[in-house]
């Protein structure tokens, strides 16, 4: 196997490995020496790459961050409307969440330590994201498809409002899924999104606040 090859395959074990270890124990008490012997390397290939925990920590969020901006762009390019284009994100999202310890833990990193993945951060770039997908798919199907009427739904006139539900019902699954992860169950999430008034139509979000007006938790 090529040396490069080779130091890509340790630099990635440890990132995984510390990832389990700071889902396990807490990013304080995991140990450079464990998250080493996890990785099944030694403690000098784990410095060779890694010059402290604060750096594999950073590592950690950096990949997590990779992985969600993967996921983003897989929504962008999304041909559907915005309410159906946010089901198939969630989904994706929560099963990736699942699946990747790495992303699991980066996203349950501490702000200050590693900036950019905190609950409220994420808000905000969803919030922006559901929203330029609003403004150029539209938030759904025309009312009445198959039986004789046309027209927008109700919430095409209120895009940043279809946005705002939408960013509140991500982030809210994704709160409820680090304490129950049935949460994040694809039958769950997609039962869930039929009983959304963004998706039927029915009534207005009136009343949501915009992320920025979010009280901090």
């Amino acid at each position: 196997m090529p040396t490069q090859h080779r130091a890509i395959q340790s630099r990635q074990a440890l990132i995984r490995s510390a990832a389990e270890t700071f889902l396990e124990k807490g990013v304080p008490a995991a140990g450079m020496v464990e998250i080493s012997r996890r990785a099944r390397l030694s403690k000098g290939a784990l410095y060779f790459h890694f010059t402290s925990k604060d750096d594999l920590t950073l590592a950690v969020r950096d990949t997590a961050l990779a992985t969600l901006n993967e996921i983003e762009e897989g929504f962008l390019r999304s041909p559907e409307p915005l309410t159906t284009a946010v089901r198939e994100f969630a989904v994706t999202l929560f099963s990736r969440v699942q699946s990747d310890p790495v992303l699991r833990a980066g996203l349950r990193l501490r702000p200050e330590t590693a900036p950019g993945l905190d609950i409220h951060a994420l808000e905000q770039r969803w919030y922006a994201l559901f929203l330029d997908k609003a403004v150029t798919c539209g938030t759904g199907e025309p009312v009445g498809t198959g039986g004789g009427l046309t027209g927008p739904h109700p919430s095409d006139a209120e895009p940043r409002r279809t946005a705002q539900l939408l960013t509140s019902v991500v982030v809210g699954l994704l709160h409820l899924g680090g304490g129950d992860r049935t949460w994040w169950d694809t039958e769950a999430v997609t039962g869930l999104w039929g009983l959304l008034p963004a998706a039927s139509g029915r009534v207005t979000t009136a009343g949501i606040p915009a992320p920025a007006q979010v009280p901090a938790g």
